[in-house]
Parts: C-alpha cells; sequence; structure tokens
C-alpha cells in the first residue's frame, strides 16, 4: 500500500472492481482498495493485501463499481439552478440585459442563493461532483450553505461596476469582498476567490486593485474572458486592444487567474497563457446553447495549458452534469481540432479532476486518489445496459457512463451519497422550495 501510516490508522477499505487515480495518467488498478483514515486517502493496494494489513477495518464493497476521483466542476452560477430553463435560445448578451439581469434584479437575496445552491448541491452530489468553483452574488451566504451540507467549494467574491442587491458601489464590494475572505478563511471545504464578472463590466482601476489583492491574499481570480467574438470586438472599440492585451497591461495574466470560456483566442495568446501559467476553464455546453463560440481546447492542451472543464450555470447549460461535459467536451475538440485522437478519454477525465483541482490551487489537495490527498471519491456502477460490454474503463466513463450510474459519493471521508441517496438532505424539501421559486419567479417576469 502506498503509505507511510501505520495498519491501525485505516479505518474504512473501499473495495473496487476497478481504480481510476488519475494520476499515474491513463492507469486503471482492477481489485485494488482505496484506504481511508479519517478525510484522507492512506493508499491503494490490491484487495487482499488491503485486509491482511487492516483487517479491523470497515469495508465498502464496490464489486460492479470504478472509483475515481471526485468530479470538479470549475465554472459555476449554483443560485442559478432556480433559474434553469427560463430564458432559452437566446444570445448571450440578449440573455443577459433583457432576461437574467432583470429577472434577478426581482428576486436576489441571500434566500434565493441558500436555496438556489442546496438544490445544486444535491444535482452535483447525484452527478459524481464532489467540488465546484461558485461565482454569484451573497458569497456569504454561498459559503455558508456550501459549509453546511459538507461540500468542498471555491466561493466567489464578485466585483461588478453596477449596483446589486449584494453592493450598491464599487468600494462596497471590495469591502465585503474582503469580509467574507475573512469569515472563511481556514475552513476545511471552503476557499475564496474574487470573481470580477468580465472586462466589459468591470473598471481598470478595479482589475488593478483586484490583482494587488490576489498577490496579498494569494487567492485566484476567477473571470469569464473572450466568451464571445462580440465581447472582443467591443473591446477593440472601446480599449483599442483585445481584452485579453488589457487584461495583460493590468497585470490580470498570471498563474492565480482562471479564465473561463476564452472561445477567441489568437496562437500568441495562447503561448502567453502558457508562459504565465493561466489556468482556463471550458464550458463547452454552455458556449454551444448560446452560440459563444469553440474554445480551441486541444490546442491549449497541446500547448501545456492547464484546461478544466465546467458546466456554467444551469441558466445557461442546463444542468449541472459533468458526465455530460466531459463527452461534450471530447467531441467538441475532436471537431474543432479536426483530429479524432484530440482530447482522449483519459485526458478528458482529467480535466474534470486533477486540472479542475491545479485551476483552483487545491491540486496538492483533491483531484487524484493519492496517499495524503483529502478523499473525495465516487463509485460509478458499470454494470448498466447502456455500458456493456467493457473493453475500455475509462473510454466507458467518458463515453458511454451516465450521472445516473454514480451511487455513492465521499468528500473528506464523509459520504454523501450512499446507493443512490443522498445522505442529509430531504429531497421533498429541495422540490418544494423549487417549486416555490419557479411560481415567484415567472410571476415577476
Amino acid at each position: 500500500m502506498n503509505s507511510s501510516h501505520p495498519p491501525h490508522a485505516v479505518d474504512t477499505l473501499l473495495e473496487a472492481r476497478w481504480v481510476v487515480p488519475v494520476e499515474p495518467h491513463g492507469v486503471v488498478l482492477e481489485h485494488h482498495s482505496v484506504a481511508l483514515a479519517g478525510d484522507r486517502i492512506v493508499g491503494i493496494a490490491p484487495i487482499e493485501l488491503a485486509r491482511e494489513r487492516s483487517p479491523n477495518a470497515k469495508r465498502v464493497e464496490l464489486a460492479q463499481h470504478v472509483l475515481l476521483p471526485g468530479l470538479i466542476n470549475a465554472h459555476t452560477h449554483n443560485p442559478m439552478t432556480l433559474m434553469r430553463g427560463l430564458a432559452d435560445d437566446l444570445p448571450l448578451m440578449t440573455w443577459l440585459q433583457q432576461h437574467i439581469w432583470p429577472a434577478e434584479a426581482k428576486v436576489m437575496g441571500p434566500e434565493y442563493a441558500r436555496d438556489g445552491v442546496e438544490l445544486a448541491i444535491a444535482e452535483m452530489l447525484r452527478g459524481g461532483t464532489t467540488c465546484c468553483n461558485e461565482n454569484y452574488f451573497f458569497p456569504d451566504v454561498i459559503a455558508a450553505t456550501y459549509r453546511r451540507h459538507g461540500f468542498r467549494a471555491m466561493v466567489g467574491l464578485p466585483v461588478i461596476e453596477f449596483p446589486t442587491a449584494w453592493a450598491k458601489s464599487t468600494e462596497e464590494y471590495f469591502d465585503k469582498a474582503l469580509a467574507v475572505h475573512d469569515e472563511f478563511k481556514g475552513e476545511a471545504l471552503i476557499g475564496t476567490s474574487f470573481a470580477p464578472h468580465a472586462p466589459y463590466t468591470v473598471s481598470n482601476a478595479s482589475f488593478e486593485r483586484l490583482r494587488m489583492l490576489s498577490d496579498q491574499l494569494d487567492i485566484p481570480v476567477h473571470l469569464h474572458l473572450h466568451e464571445t467574438a462580440q465581447e472582443v470586438e467591443d473591446s477593440r472599440r472601446d480599449h483599442a486592444v483585445r481584452p485579453f492585451a488589457r487584461m495583460q497591461s493590468l497585470g490580470i495574466i498570471n498563474d492565480h487567474l482562471i479564465a473561463v470560456h476564452m472561445t477567441q483566442l489568437l496562437d500568441s495568446e495562447i503561448a502567453q497563457i502558457h508562459e504565465a501559467g493561466v489556468s482556463i476553464v471550458h464550458c463547452p455546453e454552455s458556449n454551444l446553447k448560446l452560440a459563444s463560440g469553440f474554445c480551441p481546447a486541444e490546442q491549449l492542451r497541446r500547448a501545456g495549458v492547464n484546461i478544466a472543464l465546467g458546466t456554467d450555470g444551469c441558466a445557461s447549460n442546463n444542468d449541472l452534469d459533468m458526465f455530460g461535459e466531459m463527452r461534450s467536451a471530447a467531441f467538441l475538440a475532436k471537431g474543432v481540432a479536426g483530429d479524432a485522437s484530440a482530447w482522449d478519454a483519459a485526458s478528458t477525465l482529467r480535466a474534470a479532476t486533477l486540472n479542475g483541482a491545479k485551476a483552483l490551487g487545491w491540486g496538492d489537495r483533491i483531484g487524484s486518489i493519492e496517499a495524503g490527498k483529502q478523499a473525495d471519491l465516487i463509485a460509478v456502477r458499470l454494470d448498466d445496459i447502456e455500458t456493456s460490454p467493457m473493453y475500455n474503463v475509462i473510454s466507458q466513463l467518458v463515453y458511454a457512463a451516465g450521472r445516473h450510474q454514480v451511487s455513492d459519493v465521499w468528500i473528506a471521508g464523509v459520504r454523501k451519497l450512499e446507493n443512490r441517496v443522498l445522505v442529509g438532505m430531504d429531497i421533498r424539501e429541495l422540490m418544494t422550495k423549487a417549486q416555490m421559486w419557479q411560481t415567484r419567479i415567472a410571476s415577476s417576469a
């Protein structure tokens, strides 16, 4: 067993038909156990050997399952789960300016943020997601909700140049951001990032201040960037440069940046992204639905850029299904690159796990099954009609499996989904609240 821990430290053995640790890349282990001690992974060993070494450990038998790291949704707006399907089939700016922002102005508040996040947590757990990178207003409520449910999250601290129910001025956005950061600093499952909305909604002065604070606090900057061709054209008109060049001049292009969407990129920008250590979050389904453009995902991967996956919010996707996102990302990358070998299955799974962890600055903590890391794990049952016969486990996960096959989920060693049943969450209550918000939002539209 890959561990320096004494045998008595192991309290649980997860015994799986297959284990996909993600690191080493592309490896599939058959009939292995993952040993847990509290919230941590102790190591991996063949099942019989693990039993000999830890005879008193609780055993969880996963005879028809693959065990893998929990999926990481690296870009979400989870309160917007309550706006799923509200304004479909519209281009980005029409969707935002004429539908989403007006609707948010009428209902946004702490209860909306809390209830939307709770609904999202249930959906994510049932789909094998154990960590998300959140970006929305009322981050204090959002962070407290994730903490209460034991869900791992990087919570964005919003900055935007117009008033909302969260803050009325630029100064208030910054004051509240720093207060929330201080409140949740040191939390085991919660991190914070700065979340300026986009280049077209945040001023140069705010970006300069964000860069300084990001450096001082050593936290990421989570930014929509180069989402559409219109964004690039508008920036050239208003600032005489492309958004990327503007961000570069303001010091934002560095290894703290999590750049989301990036559908409009030049070869020279890709080289600069790699050199600066920027992480990119690819949101293929949202980009397709809003006709925002195509992220050159394979070109970025080959350039050595750390590229993760996100669903975006339910108002523009319309789900939090990371299995669907993996499949869409792989297929789209192949089509855009004109290369069937682009975004192979193992690289796609890595984008949804370890690359997401690295983007958040948590690559040493989660994203792979390695000794010493947090026990964020999922079991996927692969004996269904839809995933038979079995030739290649990783290919089956990316190209055939669905989120309905996720049977069990652990976050920091705590079981959150057991045989498809949510632990500690009341589905009836969630559905009642969702219906209440549907009635309220529909009546205010």
